[in-house]
């Protein structure tokens, strides 16, 4: 075999013999995206072969990664972002020549580079392989936590984890089609953001084809015992038998969703709008894997109250999904455009009085987040600098509600109307795109703001205040809601002295009991919670967002008939906006530090590594204290 860049050797994987050359050229660095090794500029992967089979047995993934090539510099090499993967073999086509190759030592977040030497007629590259022991994007589940009596499989790729189940350029300004073979255990179904089966293969086979280019953050697979029912011609729900039914009664307006987004941003153009509920672990409300959303079961409130979230997935479908940031500094330019197009779509089914309820929530969220941000203030920004760090740093409600916030300040400085059509044009014109904060103001600066009377407004705007500035500018929009207000004078009453039982709650949405349970007064005590308790059944609601909210309370005023509720969600759910808030309430007290620390290392084998990586650190800082 000859070889070009040193010596090759025998290597040392996380568990297997791999092939690999020393010497050579020094450590690859980040390439464009800094957190990629990948140069697309060079050689870009245009379509994926996938190939793998499930063991749950060994909880690995084992197969290949066919990627299929665009070359602009023929002397370039491949480079591709891997995590902890073993490489068997890499193999170059056409020609069927074992390829030179090195896997470069690893860094915190980003894992190695892995770099194949191409011959000049490569048009493709095969790289058997399989996942290590603990792939960061595999959650292994057990029978014990579904529900269920056959273990699960999912994945989270997002942001840049798809390089520990895959070997690929991990970045988001790279798309590809694929298509897919999962071998997976008689009986489970498998399941991928592509053109998905209703049932299991007899002889556990699953085929998937995913026809529209997405980046590799949108790879996604699920297995396990799952059921399936249609909700429309284009839409359905996934989950486990014994979820199922409730699944998608509560979904039952995912199609009413998809008319009202279609009606404002134009036609969905993935197929199908399919949801996956998960076990309770999933680490996130929702993730928007194309045709195949991800769930949360916490969702399933048992009156529909929780869907906005499945129509924030939707709209990604639209942005982020169809329209995506070119990095991870720019994540806003997903998540920001997502909640505006979200509320839209929530105004256009539930009323302008729902919609606004939603948007006084999130700026209530955001005036939390800057507070838990203060000694960060540059990671306030819009576009945020995570170069050396983990993206998962910039995804706070900082690129969601400040980023609507803007959007919604351009609606009322364009009109409406005006600014529909220009997000409708924005989609269309940019589909399959990334995106760069720059690119958007750019554009917008030219289709909005051109003339003596666009420049007067750009001037009121102050753009690059709300881009580039840490915290929220003076201009930014108020959500009012004539729903909290009715709230708000039920508090002052009780402050005042009226009983619970004599408020006037009949009628009160979700959202204006989460309104009411969020703003109780600073200096309530146990004895004050025992009568809304009373009043109220908060700490056995089964609505998961009502009851975060009120065990914080619970845990601030020592309210301590919340403790086996408290205990129970904690080990249960594995939802990381619900997860973080409490252990951190938690651990301001002695006492409850010593709870926390209890439950942590009973719950945290249940969590996906998204949420141990966000709370190890800390039990970690906790620990280190005095």
């Amino acid at each position: 075999m000859g070889n070009r860049t040193g010596q090759c050797a025998f290597l040392v994987g996380t568990g297997a013999v791999l092939w690999g050359c020393a010497g050579g050229p020094a450590p690859i660095g980040p390439g464009p995206d800094p957190h990629s090794y990948s140069r697309p500029d060079q050689v870009s992967v245009r379509h994926l072969d996938l190939d793998l089979d499930v063991d749950f047995d060994a909880r690995r993934l084992v197969g290949s990664a066919t990627l299929h090539l665009e070359r602009t510099d023929l002397e370039a090499p491949l480079r591709l972002d891997a995590r902890r993967l073993d490489i068997l073999s890499v193999t170059l086509e056409p020609g069927g020549r074992h390829a030179d190759f090195r896997l470069g030592p690893e860094r915190e977040w980003i894992g190695s580079p892995l770099v194949v030497e191409l011959d000049p007629d490569t048009d493709s590259v095969r790289i058997d392989y399989a996942t290590g022991p603990a792939a960061a994007a595999l959650q292994w589940i057990e029978p014990g936590q579904t529900s269920g009596t056959r273990p699960f499989l999912l994945t989270q790729s997002q942001a840049i984890l798809a390089r520990s189940w895959i070997p690929l350029q991990d970045t988001p300004s790279v798309r590809m089609t694929y298509d897919a073979t999962i071998r997976v255990p008689p009986g489970l179904l498998a399941l991928m953001s592509a053109e998905n089966p209703t049932e299991a293969a007899a002889d556990g086979t699953h085929r998937f084809t995913m026809p529209q280019p997405v980046p590799s953050y949108l790879l996604a697979l699920a297995v396990g015992d799952l059921e399936f029912r249609r909700l429309s011609d284009r839409t359905g729900v996934y989950a486990l038998p014994s979820v199922i039914d409730r699944a998608a009664w509560e979904f039952a307006d995912t199609p009413r969703m998809m008319d009202a987004a279609e009606e404002l941003y134009g036609p969905y153009r993935w197929g199908r709008f399919d949801v996956l509920v998960l076990p309770p672990s999933f680490p996130y409300g929702g993730m928007e894997n194309p045709r195949l959303t991800f769930v949360t079961p916490t969702l399933l409130a048992g009156d529909r109250s929780l869907v906005s979230t499945i129509a924030h997935e939707l709209a990604h479908s639209w942005s982020g999904n169809l329209v995506t940031s070119a990095d991870w500094n720019d994540f806003w330019l997903n998540e920001g455009f997502t909640v505006y197009f979200e509320l839209r779509i929530m105004e256009s089914l539930y009323g302008r009085d729902y919609s606004e309820m939603l948007a006084s929530l999130g700026r209530q969220d955001l005036a939390t987040e800057f507070e838990e941000l203060r000694d960060r203030p540059q990671d306030t920004r819009l576009r945020v600098d995570l170069a050396g760090r983990n993206p998962e740093d910039g995804m706070t409600m900082v690129a969601y509600e400040k980023g609507y916030l803007l959007l919604r300040l351009l609606e009322e400085t364009f009109g409406r109307t005006r600014w529909d059509a220009f997000l409708r044009d924005y989609f269309d014109r940019f589909a399959f795109e990334p995106m760069t904060s720059e690119r958007f103001l750019d554009h917008l600066g030219r289709q909005m703001l051109a003339g003596p009377e666009g420049e007067r407004l750009a001037r009121g705007l102050r753009l690059d205040r709300w881009v580039h500035e840490p915290g929220l500018p003076d201009n930014a929009p108020t959500p009012a809601s004539d729903a909290f207000d009715r709230v708000d004078g039920q508090l002052a009453a009780w402050r005042a002295g009226r009983s619970a039982g004599d408020l006037d709650t009949a009628g009160w949405t979700t959202q204006q009991w989460l309104h009411f349970v969020r703003n109780l007064p600073a200096d309530a005590r146990a004895e004050d919670l025992r009568a809304l308790d009373q009043a109220f059944g908060f700490t056995a609601t089964g609505n998961a967002e009502i009851l975060q909210a009120w065990l914080l309370e619970a845990i601030r005023t020592g309210y301590e008939p919340a403790t086996p509720a408290l205990e129970r969600f904690l080990t249960d759910v594995g939802r990381l906006k619900f997860l973080r808030p409490l252990y951190v309430e938690l651990q301001r007290t002695p006492a409850g530090a010593g709870f926390a620390r209890e439950i942590y290392r009973k719950a945290r084998g249940r969590y996906h590594t998204l949420a141990t990586d966000s709370l190890d650190p800390l039990f970690e800082s906790a620990a280190a204290e005095p």
